[in-house]
């Protein structure tokens, strides 16, 4: 049994850390978020040390790397503002844990180059939540590109809207410094699923871009790409009635079913990394570096973006 300590508790994709942590026989030990509505915690644990303040956090993850070998935290799950994974990361590697950290696994990828450098000099290990690799019918359309001797260039159809309230502008999730906008907060794992499907990279443009959505297109090695991401409801197809979420993938003229089959995905990484086959900093470094150039690229027509580049830092 491992034992884990857990940032962001509060935040909406914890809850699915916290049941992989159980899923998988593991305890977790310890959590911390500003904002204390984290009665989630009690569903798997009664006896989880929590704070809202992270240097007092940091301190007791430090009291525990000190103490007896059992009580010593192996995994530091990272569930909070993208804005912070970077630092809660670099809490985890010299505390002398693993982190799994969620998406994005940080804003610029130069930073990316640090944290590989940290891991060298802990020895410790970053791994990444790039959980649509894992879904069955991802993997199945993996498993067929590869395996085809078509050697055409693939036309794939991309669109994600997931509607989200008001709410969103008013929290770090609407702050382009914070989250890296639309394109990063809702796209990176998608981005990451394209790349992995049909190869690296070789150009991309953006012809819409604003706070609700965004689109553009992307040649890949094998394949050109039409996306849209957006998190407004006004964007969601007419007979998607009760439904807040709409994922579409076509390729090639087929549609890729895959809006099921989610609930357990987490478990299955959490698995992954256990296992020591987690995806780490050079299997996300990629869709980091394509979510950063269309934050930055202007909109095509010569517009700039009305996205904000992410400070450097």
């Amino acid at each position: 049994m491992k034992n884990f300590a857990l940032t962001g508790a509060a935040g909406f994709v914890a809850p699915r850390h916290m049941k992989a942590i159980n899923d998988t026989g593991n305890r977790l030990v310890a959590a911390c978020d500003p904002h204390d509505s984290v009665g989630t915690l009690d569903r798997y644990s009664l006896d989880v040390r929590f704070f809202t303040e992270f240097e007092r956090f940091d301190r007791h993850l430090d009291k525990l790397r000190r103490g007896p070998a059992a009580e010593r935290v192996q995994y530091v799950s990272i569930c909070s503002p993208n804005h912070l994974h970077d630092a809660h990361i670099r809490t985890a590697l010299r505390i002398g844990a693993d982190a799994i950290c969620e998406k994005p696994i940080v804003l610029n990828p130069w930073n990316l180059d640090a944290l590989h450098e940290l891991e060298t000099e802990t020895g410790g290990r970053v791994w990444t939540v790039l959980q649509l690799r894992l879904h069955p019918s991802l993997m199945a359309l993996k498993k067929r590109i590869d395996a085809s001797s078509d050697s055409r260039r693939h036309r794939v159809t991309l669109r994600y809207v997931t509607a989200r309230g008001v709410w969103y502008h008013h929290s770090w999730k609407g702050s382009v410094e914070k989250s890296g906008g639309v394109a990063t907060n809702i796209g990176v794992h998608l981005f990451d699923l394209l790349i992995w499907l049909f190869g690296a990279v070789q150009s991309s443009s953006v012809d819409i871009s604003t706070p609700h959505h965004i689109a553009g297109t992307i040649e890949l090695a094998n394949a050109d790409v039409e996306w849209f991401l957006s998190i407004s409801a006004a964007d969601l197809p007419s007979d998607t009635t009760g439904r807040t979420t709409f994922r579409s993938i076509v390729v090639d003229g087929t549609e890729i079913e895959f809006s099921e089959g989610f609930n357990d995905l987490h478990t299955r990484v959490y698995e992954e990394v256990l296992e020591g086959r987690g995806f780490g900093i050079e299997d996300a470094r990629p869709s980091i570096e394509l979510v950063h150039r269309i934050r930055t690229q202007p909109v095509s027509g010569g517009k700039p973006s009305p996205v904000a580049e992410v400070h450097r830092g």
